[in-house]
């Protein structure tokens, strides 16, 4: 079938291929006429010559002859692909090892850099710190490297700074060089460059210096504002006797009260505590300050790139910032419907009018996105922190009885049951005073600071901080040292009293301090007193009966206390 094929195929070719076989039969006779082979070669027709029966036979061995490079051309193949392969794994390989020798050269530390504990390529010390409890666990290198302790987080090269002096030299003395917030990949893709808290340069000034005064303008530090406190609270004395002495849960009904003082100074108006929409929001808020700490957005902020396209609970993030975005947005939309550019009525309307001024610059940071995140941050700022320390108040108040006892005497000395609470009567009422300055030390809310980053390349304390290196400042140590503290992890008012009256301490920053002081807190301290005192006023706080109350916490942007119940 195959000679028939071939010759067919070819034609005059199929005679050619005989030629060329029979031509191909003699040398291979001549060759193995003097071989061992030459009785294996030997069969019917294989020293035929031309035209004789035998020549189809030998046609066909010839095109078998032809075939036999195909096999070793497919071995070839083969051959080339695991050839191939193997260049692939080398070429990986080293790809893998030039990474980490370039990871290891950029991380190496320079001369005279703060110490610190040994990291993994690319992550760093990343993997070192649990981030539910990071500011207890980062204590003990703090002792063995030193008050100026390094650390990697993937690219990210921060030094963390311990004990009084140097924290001032870094928030006061040296401020310009260290007043910048590092970029912070999970917030630079929601906030950009906008708002209060992580702004930098010329934009921080403007915006903060505006809010500042636009605050100002609205009650902050007046008369006005601390009745609107006053009312609130009688709001809130209200919802708890709602429950009837049963046991309750304080916490949204603490962070709905609060959050309505700077509500009612940015967009013009308060919540009611039945309001669901309002208490959804908070609860987002809620979520947002947990969630971005967590590990899975520590990670994100190590490797942004990679994490954009993984699921997670990074990617809730986003979406509460973006629907907490558009409660923002639509509230700035109903302002604008009956705007009035020479009646402002809270910080929307000022911040309006702002925008109005600086159309005509490109490059002017007063814009609608700006407007936006400014109010958002205000509203995360003046709702959370507040919040969160006066839940840790009523929580060691159930805890602590016996100073329970001796707030209500004081009280009822200085206000009775009649006098409503005032910061005029704060100096008349020290031991309530170092009370709240104790919760605060001991809540210690904001562990380890909000953080900053070397502008230029700097020495401290001996130690050379290149520009980019990101500082954070141990307000847990500062807190709890024994050298300034009698009891460091006691609830104990008598830090704060000196014969019988309140006594400031400079080891004491909640609030920070230089040039990125919170913002807020003055209105912080006015709204801390009048509430908490409002709410000894009338109420006795115990646990509930067959509830063990504890003091564990759930670490985000700020630390709260777990959820509990009192009545």
């Amino acid at each position: 079938y195959l000679r028939d094929r071939q010759g067919q195929k070819l034609g005059n070719g199929g005679s050619l291929l005989g030629t060329n076989g029979n031509r191909l039969g003699k040398q291979e006779r001549a060759r193995r006429a003097s071989g061992p082979d030459r009785a294996a070669w030997a069969g019917p027709g294989c020293c035929q010559g031309r035209g004789k029966p035998g020549t189809g036979r030998l046609r066909l061995r010839a095109q078998r002859a032809s075939w036999r490079p195909a096999f070793p051309s497919a071995m070839d193949s083969v051959g080339a692909a695991l050839w191939a392969g193997c260049h692939l794994r080398t070429l990986l390989l080293g790809a893998v090892v030039f990474l980490l020798l370039a990871n290891f050269l950029k991380r190496r530390r320079p001369k005279n850099y703060p110490p610190g504990p040994p990291g993994l390529p690319l992550f760093g010390n990343f993997f070192l710190l649990d981030f539910g409890n990071s500011h207890v666990e980062i204590q003990p290198y703090v002792k063995k490297y030193g008050n100026l302790l390094s650390l990697d987080f993937g690219k990210m090269h921060t030094v963390t700074i311990s004990g009084l002096a140097l924290i001032k030299e870094v928030l006061v003395n040296q401020s310009e060089k260290f007043v910048d917030r590092p970029v912070m990949p999970l917030r630079e893709r929601f906030f950009k460059t906008n708002g209060l808290v992580m702004s930098n340069g010329q934009v921080w000034k403007d915006q903060r210096r505006f809010t500042l005064t636009t605050l100002r303008n609205f009650g902050l530090g007046k008369k006005t504002l601390e009745e609107r406190i006053q009312e609130e609270a009688h709001f809130l004395t209200q919802e708890i006797e709602k429950e009837k002495a049963q046991p309750f849960d304080p916490h949204f009904k603490i962070n709905n009260a609060v959050s309505n003082i700077i509500c009612s100074v940015t967009f013009g108006e308060r919540f009611e505590y039945q309001d669901h929409h309002f208490q959804e929001l908070l609860r987002l808020l809620d979520e947002v300050v947990y969630l971005e700490t967590s590990f899975w957005c520590q990670l994100y902020n190590v490797i942004p790139r990679i994490m954009d396209f993984l699921p997670g609970p990074h990617q809730k993030i986003f979406n509460y910032w973006g629907k907490l975005k558009l409660f923002v947005a639509h509230v700035i939309e109903n302002h604008k419907r009956d705007w009035d550019p020479d009646k402002p009525r809270d910080f929307i309307d000022a911040y309006l009018k702002e925008i109005e001024k600086h159309r005509s610059n490109a490059t002017s940071s007063f814009n609608e996105e700006g407007l936006i995140f400014c109010t958002l941050d205000l509203f995360f700022a003046g709702t959370e922190t507040t919040s969160t320390t006066l839940r840790w108040a009523l929580l060691y108040m159930a805890l602590n009885p016996d100073i329970q006892e001796k707030v209500h005497a004081e009280i009822d000395t200085v206000l009775s049951q009649s006098l409503q609470p005032s910061t005029s009567l704060r100096d008349s009422m020290p031991y309530t005073n170092a009370v709240i300055h104790e919760v605060q030390r001991m809540g210690n809310i904001v562990p380890l600071n909000v953080p900053r980053v070397v502008k230029a390349d700097t020495t401290l304390a001996g130690y050379h901080l290149p520009k980019g290196t990101t500082i954070i400042t141990n307000l847990t140590a500062l807190h709890t040292d024994p050298k300034v503290w009698a009891t460091p992890d006691k609830f104990n008012p008598e830090h704060f009293l000196e014969n019988g009256q309140f006594k400031k301490n400079e080891s004491f920053l909640p609030f920070s301090a230089g040039k990125r002081v919170c913002l807020g807190e003055q209105l912080a301290r006015t709204e801390l007193f009048i509430f908490f005192t409002s709410l000894m006023q009338k109420f006795t706080f115990r646990p509930p009966d067959n509830e063990q109350l504890s003091l564990k916490f759930r670490m985000g942007l700020t630390i709260a206390p777990v959820t509990y119940r009192i009545c």
